[in-house]
C-alpha cells in the first residue's frame, strides 16, 4: 500500500457485487431493508462493483480494507468468493487490502480455507458478523479458525452492537442481536492474545463494554464504522481523544456509509486535531502490519 500518498485508510469496506458470478437474489429483502435503514445512496440503482469501489477510493487517495460476509449457514445466501477479492487486492495493492470471511459453522474445513487464503492468496485479516452468522464470538466452534488467524498474527474484525441488517423487517429477519454483544469478545481476546481483535462500530447499546475490553486487552481495537461521527456516543469520542487514541480506526462501512460523509462529519465531532492522524491512518498502518508479510509464529 502506498502509505505516504494516502490521506487515510478505511478499515471497513464491503464487497457487494461479484464480477465472476451472477447475483444471488435470495434474501434480497435484507439488502432493501438495510438500504432503507442507512439511507444508502445507490448509483445506477445498485450497489457498486469491486472495480468501481477501487476507482472511488483511488480518486480520493484513501486506502481500504475490503471483505465479504460469509453467512451461508445462517442465511442461506451465497457469499462473494474470498479469492475474487484477494485477486483484486493483489492487482491494486497501492490502494487495497483483502480480508476474508469464513462462516464459523464450517469448522475444520473453514480453518483449512483460512490457511490457504493467507498462504496462497495474500489475505491479511478476517471478518466475522456474529448476528448474521448466528454464533457467539466465544463459541468454541470458531476456535479452529481463530487459531489459524492467531498463528499468523493477523487481525479479525467482529461486528458489534445493533445491526442495520434485518432492521425493520418482521422479527428483524430472524436475526438475534444478542450474538453481537461485545462482552463475548473478551474471552476471544484473552484466549488469543496474538490475534488482533477489532470491535466494529459504535457498540450501541453496549458501548461501555467495548471500551472496557479495549482498555483491558492490548490486542483489541475499535473501528468507527457504520455511524456518522456526529452520532457517536460521547464516551467513545472521549476515549478516542485520550486513553484509546492509538487503538481506534477510521472505518466507514461503505457502501452503506460513504467516506466523504464520514470524514466531513468527523471534522465536527469533537476529535482533537492531534489525534486525527492516528485515527485516520497511523493506527491502521500498525494494525495491518503494512510492509510486513504475515508468517507463522515460531514455536518455543
Amino acid at each position: 500500500m502506498d502509505i505516504d500518498n494516502l490521506i487515510a485508510i478505511d478499515t471497513h469496506v464491503h464487497a457487494e457485487v461479484s464480477c465472476c458470478q451472477p447475483p444471488d437474489l435470495f434474501g434480497k429483502e435484507f439488502d432493501d431493508a438495510a438500504d432503507k435503514y442507512f439511507g444508502t445512496v445507490l448509483r445506477q440503482g445498485r450497489r457498486p462493483t469491486i472495480p468501481e469501489t477501487i476507482d472511488y477510493y483511488r480518486e480520493r487517495k484513501i486506502g481500504f480494507v475490503m471483505f465479504t460476509v460469509d453467512a451461508e449457514s445462517q442465511m442461506g445466501r451465497r457469499r462473494i468468493p474470498n479469492e475474487e477479492i484477494a485477486e483484486f487486492a493483489a492487482n491494486n495493492s497501492d490502494i487495497m487490502i483483502a480480508f476474508a470471511s469464513i462462516d464459523p459453522h464450517k469448522g475444520k474445513m473453514g480453518a483449512r480455507e483460512a490457511r490457504r487464503l493467507i498462504e496462497e492468496c495474500g489475505v491479511r485479516g478476517f471478518k466475522f458478523h456474529p448476528t448474521v452468522q448466528g454464533f457467539y464470538a466465544n463459541d468454541r466452534m470458531a476456535y479452529p479458525l481463530y487459531e489459524v488467524i492467531a498463528e499468523y498474527g493477523l487481525p479479525a474484525i467482529f461486528h458489534s452492537g445493533h445491526s442495520g441488517i434485518g432492521s425493520g423487517m418482521p422479527g428483524g429477519g430472524g436475526l438475534r442481536l444478542k450474538y453481537s454483544e461485545p462482552i463475548h469478545l473478551d474471552d476471544v481476546a484473552a484466549d488469543f492474545p496474538d490475534m488482533k481483535v477489532v470491535i466494529a462500530h459504535p457498540s450501541w447499546p453496549w458501548q461501555d463494554e467495548a471500551l472496557s475490553i479495549c482498555l483491558h486487552k492490548p490486542n483489541v481495537y475499535i473501528d468507527l464504522s457504520g455511524w456518522s461521527p456526529k452520532y457517536f456516543p460521547p464516551q467513545l469520542v472521549q476515549y478516542a481523544n485520550s486513553l484509546l487514541k492509538e487503538r481506534m480506526l477510521f472505518a466507514s462501512d461503505f457502501p452503506l456509509i460513504h467516506p466523504d460523509r464520514w470524514l466531513d462529519d468527523f471534522q465536527k465531532a469533537g476529535f482533537k486535531p492531534e489525534v486525527h492522524h492516528l485515527l485516520l491512518k497511523d493506527n491502521a498502518v500498525r494494525l495491518l502490519g503494512l510492509g510486513a508479510k504475515p508468517e507463522p509464529a515460531q514455536a518455543g
